[in-house]
This record gives structure tokens, sequence and C-alpha cells, in this order.
């Protein structure tokens, strides 16, 4: 298939589409199910008031959720499949929306499960646990409730704070808005002065350019628009910090850290330690600075020269099928199970590969019950090869946490849900070093790797303090304005960075368009996540067999842990700084080996 040409859906081979009538085989069944699902209100509502009454009742209650979970995924699975597949069918769309307000009133009819089961005095639980062998099943799911009991209000405040929720999404939805919909960016001008459009999509792209006449136009129009627009900026980020340290400070958390961590059962020292071992760290990321001047051969490096290879483009031009053969060669360390897994998705049409009129942008991996749907729309490319293995990494993590955990336990942690992931992208870029044909393909799968380190540990890091310092001074009292943003946020490029790049007044203000800081505390996970990966993919190179036995029973874990105990359990520790420190051990190695090929 041409990369230039976009088909409709109906002319592209079934064997590039995902099976999704594995779900469904028709729509019509669809919407049976969607029937059974609402007589799930009323049998919610049925048992109100009754889950202290006997092992029994409670035990039955938690059987009919976990009906009500397999119900909901396949439900909110076809429905997404199926209309990610060609946006522009509304049919699709409005079946999204049936099913979310279903959902939502199923959520409502059970809003009394975690109240009424807190309540229960803990020596008649233990009681109910004796008479019921059958309902250990469920005692972390109910531990669990029952743990954050200091933090659940009576239900009059609860009920208040139900009704501010759609306030509290407010600043969101307002940056979205008014970020994706409403500004609008000077076209930028390369070095013969042929004028280029900037917006969110094309900004990456144009600050990748050889040309550094464009990078340099695109980066001072993209920043000098956030910067007419500077105060209302502020106040919307200052709405949503203000948002997020009300609801701690309502749910009684000592910080606003502890509540985000918290739901996923992340003690709030992982946070710190991340921030501490990367400051300790910084000098790697100095020398990558000074490499990165060195082989552009500028006077001054800038913020606008940080995205361009430094390795000129690479015909690596690798279709879909190489692409497979790569990825199993990639993973042969995993062995004969993970690979059969693999082999199991490319030859059962998990995957629905490439691009159509209408289909949904990007890549994703949707753990679906009856198995996973990896979504694509591949190029022929390196960076679509990496996408592969990623999205393929996820698929098996989901694929065995459905097949080895109870549907209560099924799910995973978003904490380690880009292990997976990431763990396949390093195996293959050690496999891809390792084969090699020649200096210049190795220098740019280095380039590959230090900017993978740099922009997700390094940069995530950054913005993960960024926001730290915002909560803890709104937790403070303070108001949050534009030039207190300003000054936070240079300083932290200056630590960051050091003095080997210009510190350009620009960059002061890229706070202004980052939507992770409205995601709460999110943004420390992807940090999180590559060090235990990288770390995890070198213990599976070293010691085999048993290193893969212990990564495997991890993936197979969803959440029948704390995802700290998950990771220990496949050999990493990311209580500890350790692997942070080990992974970017790994990119100071690899920027020698660089500077040394040139």
């Amino acid at each position: 298939m041409s990369e230039k040409t976009v088909c409709a859906r109906n002319e592209i081979d079934e064997k590039y589409k995902w099976a999704i009538n594995d779900i469904y085989a028709t729509d019509e069944l669809w919407s049976e199910d969607l029937g059974r699902l609402k007589g799930y209100i009323q049998k919610l509502k049925d048992y109100q008031g009754r889950l202290c009454e006997s092992a029994d009742v409670l035990y039955d209650y938690m059987l009919m959720c976990d009906e009500i979970t397999v119900l909901c995924d396949s439900l909110i699975n076809y429905a997404q499949r199926k209309s990610d597949e060609d946006t522009t069918v509304s049919k699709y769309q409005n079946m999204i929306g049936q099913a979310m307000n279903v959902f939502m009133q199923i959520d409502s009819a059970g809003s009394f499960e975690t109240p009424e089961i807190i309540s229960i005095e803990q020596d008649k639980l233990d009681k109910m646990f004796a008479q019921k062998p059958e309902l250990e099943l469920y005692r972390r799911k109910i531990e669990l409730m029952r743990y954050k009991k200091d933090h659940v209000l009576s239900q009059a405040e609860e009920n208040l704070i139900a009704l501010t929720s759609e306030m509290g999404e407010s600043p969101e939805n307002i940056f979205s808005m008014f970020s994706d919909a409403d500004l609008k960016f000077p076209d930028a001008a390369d070095e013969s002065g042929k004028l280029h459009q900037v917006t969110h999509s094309t900004y990456i792209p144009l600050v990748q350019s050889s040309d550094r006449t464009l990078r340099k136009n695109a980066f001072e129009s993209m920043y000098s628009t956030y910067d007419s627009f500077k105060n209302t900026c502020a106040a919307t980020l200052s709405a949503q910090i203000k948002s997020v340290n009300f609801y701690s400070k309502a749910r009684k958390y000592s910080s606003s850290l502890e509540r985000s961590l918290s739901e996923n059962e992340i003690p709030v020292e992982v946070y710190h330690n991340l921030i501490k071992a990367v400051h300790e760290n910084l000098h790697y990321m100095y020398d990558y600075v000074a490499l990165r001047k060195k082989l552009l051969g500028v006077e001054q490096l800038h913020f606008y020269d940080l995205y361009t290879p430094l390795v000129g483009d690479l015909d690596m031009k690798i279709t879909f099928d190489q692409a497979k053969q790569t990825v199993l060669k990639a993973l042969a360390p995993m062995g004969e199970d993970y690979l059969a897994i693999i082999k199991k998705g490319f030859e059962n049409r998990w995957i629905d590969v490439f691009e159509n009129k209408g289909k949904t942008s990007g890549a994703y991996s949707a753990g679906a019950r009856v198995h996973p749907y990896v979504l694509l729309n591949h190029k022929d490319t390196l960076n679509c090869m990496f996408t592969l293995i990623h999205e393929m990494g996820h698929a098996v993590h989901s694929y065995l946490s459905n097949k080895n955990q109870p549907i209560c336990y099924s799910d995973y942690s978003i904490f380690v849900a880009e292990v997976a992931s990431t763990c396949n992208e390093s195996l293959l870029i050690r496999y891809l070093l390792k084969n090699a044909k020649d200096k210049k393909e190795k220098a740019y799968l280095i380039n590959y790797f230090l900017e993978m380190i740099r922009t997700t540990l390094y940069r995530q890091t950054m913005f993960a303090e960024f926001e730290l310092k915002i909560n803890e001074l709104v937790a403070d009292g303070n108001s949050l304005t534009a030039d207190m943003l300003n000054s936070i946020y240079r300083d932290l490029n200056k630590l960051y960075f050091g003095d080997g790049i210009v510190l350009d007044e620009q960059i002061s203000l890229e706070w202004a368009r980052i939507p992770h800081f409205y995601y709460d505390y999110y943004v420390y996970q992807y940090a999180t996540g590559i060090a235990a990966a990288i770390a995890l993919s070198t213990r599976i190179l070293k010691d085999g067999e048993s290193a893969v036995k212990d990564y495997i029973s991890f993936l197979s874990g969803g959440s029948s842990k704390d995802p700290i105990s998950l990771l220990r359990g496949a050999g990493v520790d990311m209580a500890t700084a350790k692997p942070i420190n080990d992974a970017l051990a790994e990119f100071g190695k690899m920027i020698k080996e660089m500077d040394s090929l040139f």
C-alpha cells in the first residue's frame, strides 16, 4: 500500500483490520447487551442498605459487580473501536453516548457501595469472611475501599462534592477549548522565505527540521502567541491547581500529592525520590547539551535546537510485515510463551494497521476481555516499528492480566501501564544497535535512544517538579500569576539544562501549552515507567529465563497487589532511586558512545 494513499475503509484488506466481530457479531447483539446492562440498575438499588446483612449478600453483590464489569467492557470496547474505525459515522458516536449514559446510571445506583462497606465493623467483617470462604476473593477489593475510610465524607458532604464535579473539570475544559480550538499561530518562514503553518500538530515536526531559521521562527510563533495570553493561561492553570487542592483538603489529605498518588497506592516518597535522583544525575544532561552543540556545529545552542536530529535522515523503509519480523527477533529474549502471544495477535487480527479516511489518529492498545485491540496508522518508518512493539507490549500486559486474574483484579494501575510497552521498546533499540549495519545507522539509533531518555525521563521529571512547586504554592495560600509561573519555569529549565544552552526568554512560557498540568500529578509516571522498563530489559538480557519468569508474573498480576510490590516481584524496586540512577547512567554511557562515533 502506498504511504501517500489514504483509502476508504472498505478498500483495505480485511487482514489489516482488527476482528471487532469477536466482541459482537452485529450491532443488534450490542443493543441487546445494553438492554441487559440497564436491568442491573434496579438490581443494584435492591442491594442498597443490605451489604452488611450477611456474607452471602455481600458475596452475591460482588459477583454481580463482576458481571456488570464484563458487560461494560464489551459494550464500550465495541462502540469505541467501531467509532475509531471511521469517526465520520455518527451511529457509533451515538452508541458511545448511549453506553456512557447507562454507565452513569449504574454508578449512581451503586454509589452506596463504599459507604456501606466502610461502615461494617471489623469484627463483623472478619466473621463474614470466615462464614463465606468464597468471599476471600474480594478481600483486597474490600480492604482498598476501607483503606480510604478516613477520606470518605458524610452522605450529605459526598453529595455536595458530587455536585461540584462538573465545576472541577472546568479549568481543563477551558484550557482545551482555548488552546486547541481558539488559538491561532502566525506562519513560520524557512530560510528561503517559504511560509509553514504552525499548529499544535505541526510544531514538533517544524522544530525537528534541519532548517534552523524555520525552527527558530516556529518556536517564536508558538511562544509569542502564548505570551499574548499569558494572564489568561495563568488564571486557568491557577483555577485547576486550586480545584485539586480543594478536593484534597475536603477529603482530609495532607497534600494534593498524597491524594493523587493514593489512588494508585503509590507512596509520596516515590515522587520525591524521582526528582532527587534526577537532580543528582543532571551532569549527564549537561554532557548531552554539550554533545548536541558540538554535533550541530553551532556557536550557541538554543531551545529550538533541542529536537532536530543529531544525525541526518536515514532511509530506513520498514514495511509492516518487516516490522513484525523484527519485533519477533527483538523480543526473542522474552521466551517462546511471550512470543506466542505476540504471534497470536499478529495472526488473529488484534491490530488495525493502516490509516483510512475518517480513522482516528495516533495509536493505542485497548485491553478488551475477549482479546486486546491495537490501533495503528502504520507508515513504513522506524518510528512506526517502535509504535508497533510499544502497543504490543500493552496488549500482552492486558492479555496476561485478563487471563490470569479474576475480573475484580484484571485491570492494572496506570503507574505500571507504560512499563510493559517501554520494556519492549528498550529491547528493540538494543537489538537494533547490536545489529546496526554501519556507523551512521548506529548513530541514528543512539540518537533515538538519547531523545527517548531526554524527553521522557528528564523532561517529564521537570514537569513533575513544576507541578509540585505550584501545588505547594497554592496550598500555602498563594495565587499563581503569569510572572510567578514564568519565573519558576525559567529557573527549572536553567537547572535541568545547565549553562550550555541559551536560556531563551520564550521557554519561560512553555508551561502555558502543556495539557498534562491539568491531569493531576500524571506525568511523573512516564519517568518512573521508563526507568523501570530499562531496568527490566537489562535484567532480562542479563539473567535470561529467571528474569523472564519474574517479568511474566508481573505482567500477569493485574491489580492483585499494589504497583510497587508487583514491580519488586519482577526485580525492580521503584521505592528506591536505583532504577532511575541506572537508567541515567545508561544515558551517560550512550552519550559517550555517540561522541566516539564522530
